[in-house]
């Protein structure tokens, strides 16, 4: 299994938008970047990644899970971009901000710390445990 980390603009697609969607979750779709694309391409049905609300909270918010793997982003026809499906978790009893995961010197090495621009990106099994356990949530 493998993790990852989610970033969306909570007033483009909140939180409670994905856990409005229950198990039958909802395309990450609108990626238009290659390496976010790239990363979508790797995940497999049941890897788990944490939704990061950004801009004006930039938190760590909850937990979901891949349940379709990559396809066609059907946002658009141009079959480049690509997307998975994702279903919410588990709520972050306590939002885990970027500034704390920055202060963090175990995590001083997660993408999120070092390319804060990216829309999907890899999450290392300890960096999720970490976080997990800042957020109070259940792994």
């Amino acid at each position: 299994m493998k993790y990852w980390l989610f970033k969306s603009e909570p007033s483009t697609w909140s939180w409670d938008d994905q856990v409005a969607k229950g198990d039958a979750g909802e395309e990450w779709d609108g990626v238009r970047n290659y390496q976010a694309r790239n990363f979508m391409r790797e995940m497999a049905i049941g890897d788990k990644g944490f939704f990061y609300h950004s801009q004006s909270e930039k938190a760590v918010v909850g937990t979901v899970e891949v349940i379709a793997e990559a396809h066609q982003d059907s946002k658009t026809d141009d079959e480049r971009w690509e997307c998975v499906d994702i279903k919410a978790r588990r709520p972050a009893k306590t939002p885990v901000t970027l500034e704390q995961i920055k202060l963090d010197e175990r995590l001083s090495n997660m993408v999120l710390v070092n390319n804060s621009r990216l829309s999907v990106q890899p999450v290392t099994q300890d960096e999720w445990h970490i976080i997990c356990d800042l957020a109070g949530i259940e792994t």
